[in-house]
């Protein structure tokens, strides 16, 4: 059995005013192409699907488009769940007609898939809240699938029924994950996890999540998960949520984020994008194939001492999106930024690095240094306005609306 791996596409996402339809159009066709290349028999994708509750038409469109040649008319299923940007009612409306293209989608942790039979050979043998297992064409043995859509703590732990607010999350997913393990995935099929939450080795350091991305780990939200929660039958986890692939453990059981398809925010700037295929077989390890994305456009990051130094980088690097942070004694005149922007149609965010402080002087009251990320201005405006740092959880709350 052969399957791919992808999540974070974020349809309709825009990278601040700059669309990036294009390049999603272009990135999904060649998700699309290895698809058939590899001639996968299923697609797996964690979550994140649109960027919006509310997505544009365009998305909408380009997001059914792209899931019907995935299907290969119907001989390949396709499994999409919820992520933390995606409305669950939403991902789940078109389900009857889905289910008749071979697609299946999940929105909500208790989610039940309805079972189907196309044709082609696709079909759904099993199915209760979070799990499902599927007979696909050509292929011997079935496809258990485990899945939890993201959903924060609160609402996680309503739709797997448990009342006590005093038992950690991680443990009732524990549960839950095993309990169905336990059931269905035996050594006869090919065992695999689908989720959007935070997924860590205990004790390990937890990663950052993408700049501009809406966090998980906030006031409200949902706790990481530990790798040890994850059943033993469990062959391999597929994640999403991180924007950067990342190998979370590399055991018999790989537990990876794929990452996004496109570089989202400059945080991803010069990042490798990838799509995971697995070949897998019962009660084996399975085999990776990390597919490296090619299509949309890379993110650059530049500093420049002088407007003729920006110039010449920018003029090498027309195919790119660019963050640009100009070195000056004083502000960038109009003319200055006419002629960066003259030279490149990309330049997303000029970022002017005044080495003249005493022009950024207010009052003799406060020094704002503007090479600094909206964060941390943030920290510097709160001690300002409140001769202390702001805690860990008001940051936290910044960080959730600036998202929003």
């Amino acid at each position: 059995m052969k399957f791919l791996h992808t999540s974070d596409w974020h349809l309709g996402k825009r990278l601040e005013n700059v669309s990036r339809m294009e390049e999603q159009r272009a990135v999904m066709q060649e998700i699309c192409d290895i698809a058939d290349s590899e001639k996968v028999d299923a697609v797996i994708i964690s979550g994140d699907l649109f960027d919006t509750y509310n997505p544009p038409t365009e998305a909408v469109d380009l997001f059914y488009k792209t899931l019907k040649k995935l299907t290969n008319n119907g001989r390949r299923a396709v499994i999409a769940i919820a992520g933390n940007h995606d409305s669950p009612d939403r991902i789940e409306s078109p389900d009857p007609l889905a289910r008749e293209c071979g697609i299946i989608f999940a929105g909500y942790p208790n989610s039940i898939v309805m079972p189907f039979e196309l044709e082609s050979g696709v079909k759904v043998t099993k199915s209760e809240e979070g799990f499902v297992e599927i007979k696909l064409p050509d292929v011997e043995v079935p496809l258990r699938v485990l899945f939890t859509p993201y959903a924060n703590e609160f609402r996680l732990k309503s739709f797997l029924g448990h009342e006590d607010s005093e038992e950690e999350m991680r443990n009732i997913l524990q549960q839950k994950w095993h309990k169905l393990a336990d059931k269905y995935c035996d050594e006869k099929g090919v065992n695999i996890l689908m989720t959007h939450l935070f997924v860590v080795k205990k004790g390990a350091e937890i990663p950052d999540e993408p700049t501009d991305e809406k966090p998980i780990l906030h006031v409200g939200g949902a706790q990481a998960v530990y790798t040890e929660n994850i059943p033993k039958q469990i062959q391999y986890t597929a994640l999403g949520h991180l924007h950067r692939k990342r190998l979370v453990s590399d055991n018999s059981s790989p537990i990876i984020y794929s990452g996004s398809p496109l570089g989202y925010s400059f945080g991803e700037a010069n990042q490798k994008k990838y799509v995971i295929v697995i070949d897998a077989l019962p009660n084996k390890e399975v085999v990776m194939k990390e597919v490296e994305l090619e299509k949309g456009k890379k993110l650059l990051r530049n500093r420049a001492e002088s407007i003729d130094d920006a110039v010449l980088w920018l003029q090498d690097n027309q195919d790119a999106l660019v963050e640009l942070t100009m070195v000056t004694d004083d502000y960038l005149t109009a003319e200055e930024r006419r002629r960066l922007n003259n030279s490149h149609s990309g330049i997303i965010t000029i970022i002017p690095q005044v080495k003249n402080m005493n022009i950024l002087n207010y009052s003799g009251k406060s020094n704002i240094d503007l090479s600094k990320g909206i964060e941390e201005l943030f920290v510097d405006y709160f001690k300002y306005k409140n001769g202390q740092n702001p805690n860990e959880r008001i940051k936290d709350l910044f960080k959730e609306v600036l998202s929003s």
